[in-house]
């Protein structure tokens, strides 16, 4: 199964968000940058503490375990605003909202993940954590269009509003023809 674990959004922020969304990206279109993108649906919208991947069930298990220990952090909140790309340069390849207000708290969260997961053999990726909420994958950019992308998603306040962050949460992400659902198995509640 494939696992990732990462923060929910509430409904008002994820509605908030999914509709900043589709005016960025009816705002790009407009734009003429040769972009073709791959859209994340508003009930995918989250923040993604550790990417697992493709596990099988006894590993599944091991992670769930892990997980389970708790986490020493106390609930908090959490604003999300603000869009950006990845890359910082070259052909964007992810556009994203950012979180404004609680990334201290994520980052101390994801490494907090980290001393549960690299124990049990999972590896971390080599970038640095950078909290956000996916809103698309480019598949085509125009050459060249790079900064003219990261201009405009900086033009964008894209203000999502905030929510109370009570939880991590262990997901099963399936992958079909008609795109990705994200599945919650087990919710950590922060003491």
């Amino acid at each position: 199964m494939r696992l990732f674990i990462g923060i929910e959004l509430d409904d008002q922020v994820r509605a908030a968000a999914a509709a900043a969304s589709a005016q960025l990206r009816s705002r790009l279109e407009e734009s003429d940058q040769g972009l073709s993108a791959r859209w994340v649906p508003a009930e995918n919208l989250h923040v993604t503490l550790w990417f697992i991947g493709e596990v099988g069930d006894s590993r599944a298990l091991e992670i769930d375990a892990a997980l389970r220990q708790g986490f020493d952090a106390r609930p908090f909140t959490m604003k999300v605003a603000g869009c950006g790309a990845f890359p910082l340069s070259g052909p964007v390849r992810v556009f994203w909202l950012g979180v404004r207000a609680g990334s201290e708290n994520l980052s101390a969260l994801h490494a907090q993940t980290a001393a549960r997961l690299l124990p049990i053999g999972l590896k971390e990726e080599r970038r640095a954590y950078s909290a956000h909420v996916t809103i698309a994958r480019a598949k085509v950019t125009s050459r060249g269009s790079g900064p003219a992308l990261r201009r405009l998603l900086a033009e964008e306040s894209a203000d999502c509003g905030a929510c109370r962050v009570a939880a991590v949460t262990l997901f099963r992400s399936r992958v079909s023809s008609r795109g990705a659902t994200y599945d919650p198995l087990v919710r950590v509640p922060l003491q």
